[in-house]
């Protein structure tokens, strides 16, 4: 027998048919209109089906057969109710007719409904099936031709997978022909006689034979069978239950309401992950969720998957799609209304809706009663969200999916006291990339042979947006095989990556009009010119230094929120401006839309058009922006190029932009344009013209350049930031104090300044906030001798860098707002005493001499800190003090005293994940723990300790104490060993070398997690022994529980562990010299250490970040599964792990250091 189930090539013949209706209904009315039908007719309007009938959908006095003719056509499922009567009308047998013609043509999905009649009556016109010939009756439709065709009709329909009502006892059968299968559950048919009274294996139920297979279960005279009927399983099911399943089989079987989706899915899977699993949680206010993104990211494809995947698990469901446009249109919104509503509610139920307030009040109170998956296509303003969704908190149990462009779509949500969790449009990484644009180019998800390389560069041109590699790779088809064809494709896909690449805004139309929209709807005109003029000049630049710059024109710090808001800016994590590649080419085309002659456009940024503009002396009345790069148009041209004159720049009124790399203006300066921002690299004069910098000037940047004085010729009132990197020659600055607002000074690389002179000229500027005067190693001189500076830095210096300095540095005592020093490769700074406490970061990288830090006060705030390569570095306050254990007496040991023995024993690696190795015995002190590495000695000197295990975990209760005396600590002994790792391969990741100790006392519900910030490295086959000291007596009572664990990282194992009770009288001196100093610090343990606490009374002190490569294993084994991993990135304190990225990495920025915050 034949299946109704849909096969792709019936969805492709659905999506070329028109379909107004989703389901026709067949019956015959005197059977079945005013009670079985119509009681199914309202189930599926309620469930959003469009359902067709005649006595609802036919105006009266209307021709009924051309009616249902078109109705069949135009829908794409029907449903027929085969009743007693169904034979005796020709109507009815001539909609079925058409209705399986209908799925021969088109697929036509059809779901037959025996209702009170036996499917073999129908397949056999048997009893009120049986129909005849009516002969000798003129104009009677029964004629044998009409007759023949119905029996083959209803022959066919008996046929097909449908559904079964009997109407005993309760009992419905869902019929699967053909299908001997049995079923996964027993089936109950309830109170049926004794089997044993059974004369044969077939048993009658009503009209159906039952055919018994096994007889299971025999209980309380109720049995139940494994069955095959006709079909391969029964279940006793009321009438409303039958029409429940019947809704159920026309919505999964042809899937009615879901949505068409692109073809070639690549990476759907993965971004689903997140959205299906929120789409679970039940808990209420966390019901709106919002896919936020570019145009062409994906965003509405995500939608439409997740909205088919999910739509059966909710009562009912809706997608609005392009609510955007639609809401544009008139009674756009109340329409959209209208939808939504009868999604939800189903049918006719809406009742009328005069206007949008209206819509939106029944709105609100739909979402109250309803469970529905709802989608909101296409958002581009909150008045839409508004008219549907209402305003008012609600406690629905919907769950509403958004795409949008507006990332700050959950202030929206939050005024309304609503949670909208956003998850931002995932691009497409390089393979999916490349799978996409070669099933649209090849039909296959590997390129031809031949066009590979080229599919690399056009996928990697795209960017991940699916958008753009499906329009540009059907644009490219190509099934060639000829070689000749093959070769003039190449050439054409090798032509359009020229033209894609030559950054002249060469874009497809219909990549360009998805693009805009996000442009075209900025709020205000400012936003649109702030937008042009970063992709035209600052893509990659800080967003503190380009905001410095654009603010008092383009309102830039309100305008680049906007742009990221509406996902057409995002900022990296090093807080620089990112633009994608396609909206950078959306852009440049909207400017080369302005006008064919670049001298009319607003900005020129083009090397070759920017070279003849200025060449040919034109000048401009409409140019805001211009760039020119000369050693890129050497690298394009054969002869050398013209001289430029300065005329052509004074010609442009506009200009406030300008941007010059390795260009060589001859003329005078007279008349130059009022700029903004001038960034001119190479500047080959030896001094600055009177007439270059205008009042205007926010930014200037002059790197590279022949400068050997800087001086400027005026009071400049708007300068923020002057860059003078990189100046070979520059050996006098004067009079800077014409730059009273000054914030930024870069003089890194100046080799022929003395940062003497430089404080001296610098000394009056009151909003100095950064001085970069790395890599100058010109001496401090006074009076003609190398000294310290006697010159202070300006008291408004948040961040100072020095790095690469051969100078000595003084105390920065004076310093109070400094938040940033970056002394890195300064081989003679010895010490780094008194510190400001405001200091938040510091770099001492290869400070190969530096041996302490210290800050003003134990409450210093620093949050990232580098030392790599100072291995002579052995004390940082407040940190960690690392002491050669042959400096130390048995006083300053305590009660370690013992390891003084050892003094002369074989040197071990000490190491930590900054500095590098040390050779030599030490001991640490560190949160107020003493603790040193030991290669293994046997010897009997050694304490032996009281509780020992041989393996990486020991328990005890803490026992009473001496009389007269009391618990001073404990002291922790671990042996370890290298477990087949060699250092060569371990090395390369930093984080798996590691020792944690961990101790609980359970009974007083605390946990300490330690790692010290030294390890002592072994290799395959060595041993080495971890002793330490923990004063945490006051802690500790007769019959606490105790738990030990010892956890090392990859290369490592723990041969054994054991623990001992530190005793002393009460007279005695208990505490070490060293400790008793240390103990002045906040940070010991024991003591004051909320700001390590991860979870009520668990506290990790740890310097390092060692989870963002560790295994959930490993992790889980140090703190469990109670504390989030994310709680544990950071390198100090877990509660400061979201703090900014660091301003600082060897000799470069990695944050904005123009940011206002500081």
């Amino acid at each position: 027998m034949a299946s109704a189930s849909s096969s792709s090539s019936s969805s492709s013949s659905l999506l070329n048919h028109t379909c107004c209706h989703d389901v026709f209904l067949s019956f015959r009315g005197e059977d079945t209109r005013n009670s079985f039908t119509d009681h199914l007719y309202a189930a599926l309007k309620r469930a959003g089906v469009r359902t067709f009938r005649d006595n609802d959908n036919i105006d009266r006095g209307q021709e009924l057969k051309p009616e249902i003719e078109r109705a069949i056509k135009e829908s794409r499922a029907s449903i027929v109710v085969l009743s007693e009567k169904y034979a005796n009308s020709r109507w009815c047998l001539d909609e079925l007719l058409l209705i399986l013609e209908q799925r021969l043509s088109f697929n036509h999905f059809v779901l037959p409904v025996f209702y009170h009649v036996d499917p073999s009556d129908v397949r056999n016109q048997r009893r009120s099936f049986a129909i005849e010939v009516e002969e000798g009756v003129e104009g009677s439709k029964w004629t044998e031709y009409n007759v023949n065709r119905w029996k083959a009709a209803l022959a066919d329909v008996a046929d097909l997978t449908g559904m079964v009502y009997s109407g005993y006892s309760g009992l419905t059968l869902a019929l699967h022909a053909n299908q001997w299968k049995k079923p996964e559950q027993p089936v109950h048919l309830g109170m049926l006689p004794n089997p044993d009274s059974f004369n044969s294996s077939v048993y009658t139920v009503g009209l159906h034979r039952l055919h018994i297979i096994e007889n299971l279960i025999q209980s309380d005279c109720i049995y139940t069978y494994y069955l095959h009927l006709s079909s391969s399983y029964l279940f006793g099911w009321s009438e409303t239950e039958f029409i429940t399943k019947i809704v159920g089989t026309i919505d999964s079987e042809l899937d009615l309401k879901l949505v068409s989706t692109p073809a070639h899915l690549i990476g759907i899977d993965s971004r689903a992950i997140a959205i299906n699993s929120w789409l679970e949680k039940e808990q209420s206010g966390d019901n709106v969720l919002a896919i936020c993104g570019m145009g062409g990211s994906g965003k509405t494809t995500l939608a439409q998957f997740i909205y088919n995947s999910n739509k059966q698990k909710f009562g009912s469901s809706s997608y609005l799609e392009e609510i955007g446009k639609h809401s544009k249109q008139s009674d756009g919104l109340l329409g959209l209304q209208k939808q939504l509503l009868t999604d939800i509610l189903g049918g006719n139920n809406i009742g009328s809706i005069s206007n949008v307030s209206a819509g939106t009040r029944k709105v609100e109170d739909a979402l109250l009663v309803k469970r529905a998956l709802i989608i909101l296509d296409d958002i581009d303003g909150h008045d839409q969200l508004d008219a549907l969704l209402g305003t008012r908190a609600s406690r629905t149990q919907s769950k509403i999916i958004i795409t949008t462009r507006l990332l700050d779509i959950r202030a929206w949500f939050r005024s309304i006291s609503w949670r909208c969790e956003v998850q931002e449009s995932e691009l497409l990484n390089d393979d999916e990339s490349l799978q996409l644009l070669s099933f649209h180019a090849f039909g296959s998800k590997i390129p031809m042979k031949g066009f590979k390389e080229l599919a690399v560069q056009l996928a990697k041109y795209c960017g991940g947006n699916p958008l753009a590699l499906k329009v540009l790779g059907s644009s490219l088809f190509s099934d060639a095989e000829e070689p000749r064809e093959k070769n003039s494709m190449i050439g054409v896909w090798r032509s359009t990556l020229n033209s894609l690449n030559s950054l002249k805004g060469d874009l497809d139309c219909k990549i360009q009009a998805i693009l805009q929209k996000s442009f075209d709807s900025l709020p205000h005109a400012s936003n649109k010119q702030l937008f042009l003029h970063i992709v035209f000049f600052f893509v990659g630049e800080y967003e503190g230094y380009v905001a410095k710059i654009l603010e008092h024109e383009w309102h830039a710090k309100a305008g680049i929120r906007t742009l990221i808001n509406r996902c057409l800016l995002t900022i990296s994590p090093s807080k620089k401006l990112m633009v994608h590649q396609l909206l950078q080419e959306m852009a440049r085309n909207i400017v080369l839309q302005e006008s064919r002659d670049p001298a009319a456009r607003s900005r020129v940024s083009q090397t070759d058009e920017s070279y003849r503009l200025l060449r040919n002396g034109e000048g401009s009345k409409t140019i805001e922006g211009l760039a020119l790069d000369m050693q890129k148009l050497h690298e394009g041209m054969t002869s050398n190029p013209s001289t430029l004159d300065t005329a052509t720049l004074a010609k442009m009124d506009k200009l406030k932009l300008l941007k010059l790399e390795h260009v060589e203006l001859k003329g005078s300066y007279k008349n130059f344009p009022e700029l903004r921002w001038l960034y001119w690299t190479s500047f080959r004069l030896k001094k600055i013209p009177s007439s270059l910098f205008g009042s205007s000037l926010v930014a200037i940047h002059m790197s590279y350049g022949f400068l050997e004085k800087f001086e400027p010729p005026m009071v400049l009132n708007s300068l923020k930031i002057l860059n003078l990197k990189w100046s070979f020659n520059l050996v006098n600055i004067r009079h800077l104090s014409r730059l009273p607002n000054l914030e930024t000074l870069i003089l890194s690389y100046c080799f022929r300044l003395s940062l003497t002179h430089v404080l001296e000229t610098i000394r009056g500027l009151k909003k100095l906030s950064l001085l970069d005067f790395g890599g100058c190693n010109q001496p401090w001189k006074d009076g003609g001798m190398q000294a310290s500076l006697l010159v202070p830095f300006p008291d408004s210096l948040k961040l100072l860098f020095l790095y690469r300095c051969s100078n000595p540095l003084t105390p920065l005592t004076n310093l109070k707002m400094l938040r940033v020093l970056d002394v890195s490769s300064c081989p003679n700074i010895k010490y780094l005493l008194c510190l400001p406490s405001t200091l938040e970061e510091l770099c001492t990288s290869w400070c190969s001499s530096l041996e302490k830090i210290t800050f003003e006060s134990a409450g210093f705030r620093l949050r990232k800190f580098e030392y790599l390569g100072c291995g002579n570095l052995y004390e940082i306050q407040g940190l960690f003090k690392l002491v050669p254990l042959e400096y130390l007496d048995e006083a300053d040991l305590g009660h370690m005293k013992w390891i003084k023995g050892y003094h002369d024993t074989k040197e071990m690696h000490i190491c930590d994940d900054f500095t590098t190795y040390r050779s030599h015995r030490a001991v640490l002190y560190e949160y107020g723990i003493m603790s040193t590495y030991l290669a293994r000695i046997r010897d009997q000197s050694m304490p032996t300790p009281k509780y020992m295990s041989l393996s990486a975990f020991l328990s005890f209760r803490v026992p009473s104490c001496p009389e007269n005396g009391r618990i001073c600590g404990l002291n922790i002994t671990a042996s370890y060993r290298g477990s087949g790792i060699s250092l060569s391969a371990s090395y390369r990741d930093k984080y798996t070398r590691a020792l944690f100790a961990k101790v609980s006392n359970t009974s007083k519900g605390l946990t300490w997690m330690y790692n010290p910030v030294i390890y002592a490295n072994v290799e395959v086959g060595e041993d080495a022994g971890w002793f330490s000291y923990w004063p945490i007596g006051n802690i500790l009572d007769a019959g606490d529980e105790i738990n030990v664990s010892i956890i090392v990282g990859d290369g490592w194992m723990v041969s054994r562990c054991g623990v001992s009770l530190v005793f002393m009288d009460d007279d005695d001196e208990v505490e070490p010299k060293y400790y008793k100093d240390y103990k002045k610090e906040e940070e010991i343990i024991g003591g004051a250490l909320s700001e390590f606490e991860l979870a009520t009374g668990s506290y990790y002190l740890c310097r390092c970040d060692y989870f963002k490569s560790t295994t959930p294993d490993w992790f889980n084994m140090l703190v469990g599964d109670n504390i989030p991993r994310k709680d544990l990135h950071g390198w100090r304190k877990s509660h400061q792990s979201d703090y900014k990225t660091s301003y600082m990495e060897p000799f470069a920025y990695r944050d904005d250091p123009y940011s206002d915050w500081l």
